[in-house]
């Protein structure tokens, strides 16, 4: 099962300044507001703003690709060439996320929410 890209997050430097941004830009305030993420949920999509690239060191956008079973779409990528840049772990409250490459170099995320 494959639910399409719902989630992008964005590596930010000042969060404050790129908070105002985005609020303004999707026309809500954040649903998430700490300073280690900031995140808007607006019309099923969820954008967050991840404070110097947070601990996977983002340096650019990435599109999270919503999945039935983040450990088969995991070993189905690598089958075909993905590499993986972040293994398979849990971010809290039962949603496990993971990063690839594809041969290019370009990050693509996976997301599967287990609750």
């Amino acid at each position: 099962m494959n639910d399409g890209v719902k989630t992008l997050l964005h590596p930010v430097a000042d969060l404050d300044r790129s908070k105002a941004v985005y609020a303004a830009l999707l026309g809500t305030q954040p649903q998430n507001d700490s300073q280690y993420y900031v995140g808007f949920d607006v019309a099923g999509q969820h954008v967050g703003l991840v404070p110097g690239g947070g601990p996977q060191k983002m340096t650019s956008p990435v599109a999270y690709w919503h999945v039935g079973d983040l450990e088969s779409k995991l070993t189905e990528l690598t089958a075909a060439g993905a590499a993986v840049l972040e293994p398979a772990h849990d971010v809290g409250g039962g949603r496990l996320v993971a990063t690839v490459t594809d041969p290019d170099g370009n990050v693509l995320g996976l997301l599967e929410d287990r609750s």
